[in-house]
């Protein structure tokens, strides 16, 4: 049986991912950090006899090369995720993702295997137009997305200047069990959950088009199966676009609470570094793949439960909710 190898696999979508994966009857080997500082290990306690996990950091070649030669696959999803970290720290964002996704790429070079390069839809920033294809202009409105832009174009380049076999998975927003409080969905629903009489929120006029975290690990699946798309990127998202604003009144609905919004201005991003918009044309990826995201309103209901029951899991002073 062949091996996987899944970097950033205990985080949110990586740990959706490694699940997912095993389900599938395949070998998986989780490459992560030690001392996560955002978010929880959520692989910690979890054993299967077809999981290993081993701790450590992108930027360590030599380790992280052992482990690839010994792989059939790599699906790169570790990185510094949180843009407004990425204003503070610019240097690490650039260490983790840029280094460390060039760490994979010569890795993968060096012993001949395939790999998926997780990106953002954060690389094109506000839309120029809608739906947002692969074509739209890229636009680093923060130091996250400028870091994000220049691994997928290390990825490219080494494609087109050393044939190796690359693909690029672009996801627009992504939502779901297990997600950092910092993200709004979370942010909103825990808020909620605790009845707070102010639910605190940043730019509430903003547009997002959102995945359910299950149909994102299909799409990687999909991806990760065929022999087609070497060399290009995908879009992934629902082609519909939320309102922010319109999501907490869904929420308020679904939890029953009464509690008024106050926006918060420590919660906005600078003004220029906002991103207004972002939606998907998935066109691309359903050309070649049967591919259907779920119905939103109904995973914001179990997403919402899924929180409700798992509340103890997040403590609110470290996750600032």
């Amino acid at each position: 049986m062949k091996k996987i190898l899944i970097t950033g696999g205990c985080g949110f979508i990586g740990s959706h991912l490694v699940e997912f994966f095993l389900k599938k009857n395949q070998k998986v080997v989780v490459f992560d950090k030690k001392g996560k500082r955002y978010e929880k290990n959520w692989l910690k306690n979890f054993k299967h006899k077809n999981l290993k996990i081993i701790l450590d950091d992108i930027r360590n070649y030599n380790k992280l090369d052992k482990i690839i030669k010994n792989c059939s696959q790599v699906i790169h999803l570790a990185a510094a995720i949180s843009i407004p970290h990425s204003y503070l720290y610019p240097r690490e964002h650039v260490s983790v993702n840029i280094l460390g996704t060039l760490n994979i790429l010569e890795s993968c070079k060096k012993h001949k295997k395939s790999c998926i390069i997780t990106s953002t839809s954060e690389t094109y920033g506000s839309g120029k137009y809608f739906p947002m294809d692969e074509n739209h202009p890229l636009n680093a409105q923060s130091p996250y997305a400028a870091t994000k832009i220049s691994a997928d174009q290390l990825a490219l380049s080494y494609h087109n200047s050393f044939g190796l076999k690359v693909k690029i998975i672009r996801p627009f927003n992504c939502f779901g069990p297990r997600q950092s409080t910092r993200a709004v969905i979370p942010t909103m629903i825990m808020q909620l959950i605790k009845n707070s009489r102010e639910i605190k929120i940043g730019n509430t006029n903003t547009f997002r088009d959102y995945t359910y975290v299950e149909d994102l690990c299909s799409a990687f699946w999909l991806l990760s199966k065929s022999k087609k798309g070497f060399g290009k990127i995908f879009n992934i998202g629902s082609n519909k676009t939320h309102k922010i604003k319109d999501v907490l009144y869904l929420l308020k609905k679904i939890s029953k609470a009464k509690s008024i919004i106050k926006v918060d201005k420590k919660r906005f991003r600078p003004s220029k570094s906002e991103v207004n918009k972002l939606h998907c044309d998935n066109k691309n990826f359903l050309k070649l793949f049967k591919w259907k995201p779920s119905n939103f309103n109904n995973k914001l209901v179990d997403t919402f439960n899924w929180y409700k029951n798992n509340s103890k899991l997040f403590n609110a002073s470290k996750y600032n909710f």
